[in-house]
């Protein structure tokens, strides 16, 4: 299965909580899938669709959010997991589709592959799980911050470019806050 699968399948589980999803192919994909308003693609800012995550959920408890992240934005950013697990946000579920690779930069291989990054996340607190283990939907209502660890193969599809501005995607997300 390859990303673009595994943004498919995530999206079964989804309802009307809120996406924030790291940038390039992933939001690309994301984008020709199943592009709603309730999506926050990001742009420009590899590593923090975890912290943009952990922001809106402290901020707008009463919603539930999910990041969909990647293996290499963790790695970027690893100090996000002792941050956001220590915040407890209960409205959080943080998944990390691990291809092994930084797939928008020319899927160059991440040191993931020689990590378990569910097992990192345990160890500082985390509710740890992998995707094919679960069923997402409770784990999204199940009042607990969750990291899910959602194993791939790494390639890009043909995902068009994201048509929308900057700020059209940043206006019509907080339009429906």
């Amino acid at each position: 299965m390859k990303r673009r699968d595994a943004i498919a399948k995530i999206m079964e589980s989804i309802d009307n909580e809120l996406i924030v999803c790291n940038i390039g192919f992933p939001s690309r994909e994301l984008y020709d899938l199943n592009d709603r308003p309730e999506n926050f693609y990001m742009i420009g800012s590899m590593g923090l669709a975890s912290s943009i995550g952990l922001g809106l959920a402290l901020s707008q408890p009463e919603k539930d959010i999910v990041v969909i992240d990647g293996d290499g934005a963790l790695l970027m950013n690893m100090g996000s997991l002792v941050t956001i697990n220590a915040c407890k946000a209960k409205n959080l579920t943080w998944i990390v589709i691990n291809n092994g690779a930084y797939g928008s930069t020319g899927n160059q291989e991440t040191y993931a592959k020689d990590l378990n990054l569910s097992e990192i996340a345990g160890s500082v607190g985390f509710k740890s799980y992998d995707f094919n283990e679960i069923n997402l939907k409770e784990k999204i209502k199940d009042d607990k911050c969750n990291f899910i660890s959602f194993e791939c193969e790494a390639g890009n599809s043909t995902a068009p470019i994201i048509d929308l501005k900057p700020t059209a995607i940043k206006k019509r997300f907080m339009d429906i806050l």
